[in-house]
């Protein structure tokens, strides 16, 4: 197949190319500047801005796309582009959304009035109502680096990849995703106090117990180009994740465990945690899906187990330690102190 990956170059993209060229397809990647990690052999290039996708509609016409893969469509107008720029160009389109289009996401933030919704979570359960989940009060700078979260709403980008007649569209929701090459080093809070040698890693009680839903990003990868070479995704929504979702205190004893530490996950309230530790969202709601869809529709089968991609997360997190952070992140004096108050 001939492939066109918009983005690509990024965490999720290199194991995505390298799995689709590995299976024998013809790979295309439109981003703005050269790529800084090692790509096969083969894999093309076009450079541009995506904001002017259809200025290249030469370029695309003499490619013909059998699949178009958008990784990065942060809201409307994006996908109003991508979709311009392919119609008629194209045979299929594969749009990368999120797991915060659903209700509950808006119940954990505080936005959406309610009880906590059934669980797991569904591709047909409710979505927010409220729009723009990261927009702030203020509208950010134009030169903000956040300026782009203003107008971030994968609720809008659905509607438009799934309403196009004439551009058959397939809507994949990610969870969290960890893994090499992840830019937010999900992991290192946790892993910096076990190779610190901490006794303990204090969390508190409504986190220790909360379920969000998590996948490895070579299972990610896996999940995309399996939606991207089945012609039976066309038109679908698939939840992508790992079959079960851990607890917050057992996904850091899951960590330790590859990581060779034997400590403690000490659950506290929040009233006896540092302000920074505490729960500052409604955990009462809890995050987890259903990915019984794309496993059933297209025999979706998961390429690493959770210890395999926690073993290849931990391997690279110690080899990129991040710039130094907040320094109250890891006050371990304060504690210590809490500890000695409830061991």
């Amino acid at each position: 197949m001939r492939i066109l990956i918009i983005g690509g170059t990024r965490f999720i993209g290199p194991p995505l190319v390298h799995l689709l060229h590995d299976q024998g397809h013809t790979i295309w990647l439109f981003h703005r500047h050269p790529a800084q990690v090692a790509l096969p052999e083969g894999v093309q290039h076009l450079f541009g801005e995506r904001a002017r996708l259809p200025d290249h509609a030469d370029d695309f016409r003499n490619i013909l796309p059998d699949v178009v893969i958008d990784m990065i469509p942060l809201g409307e107008q994006d996908a109003h582009i991508v979709v311009t720029a392919f119609r008629g160009l194209a045979g299929r389109l594969i749009s990368l959304s999120s797991q915060d289009v659903y209700r509950a996401y808006g119940r954990v933030q505080g936005t959406e009035p309610g009880h906590p919704d059934p669980l797991p979570l569904t591709e047909d359960s409710p979505l927010r109502q409220r729009l723009y989940p990261y927009r702030a009060e203020t509208p950010r700078a134009s030169d903000d680096p956040r300026r782009a979260l203003d107008d971030y709403e994968k609720i809008l980008v659905e509607r438009v990849i799934l309403g196009a007649p004439d551009l058959p569209g397939t809507v994949l929701r990610l969870p969290m995703i960890y893994g090499p090459g992840d830019y937010q080093h999900r992991l290192y809070e946790y892993l910096r106090r076990m190779d610190d040698d901490r006794p303990a890693i204090l969390v508190s009680e409504q986190l220790a117990r909360w379920r969000w839903t998590r996948d490895y990003v070579g299972n990610t990868a896996a999940a995309i180009a399996l939606a991207a070479t089945n012609s039976r995704a066309a038109g679908r929504i698939y939840n992508i994740g790992e079959r079960t979702a851990l607890t917050t205190a057992d996904w850091i004893r899951a960590i330790g465990q590859v990581a060779g530490w034997d400590g403690l996950v000490v659950a506290a309230p929040d009233y006896q945690l540092p302000l920074e530790m505490q729960s500052h969202a409604g955990l009462d709601q809890e995050l987890y899906v259903d990915t019984t869809r794309i496993r059933s529709e297209l025999g979706f089968i998961a390429h690493y187990t959770r210890e395999e991609g926690l073993r290849h997360t931990v391997a690279w997190e110690r080899a990129n330690t991040p710039p130094a952070r907040d320094p109250r992140q890891f006050d371990y004096a304060a504690e210590d102190a809490i500890l000695a108050r409830l061991l």
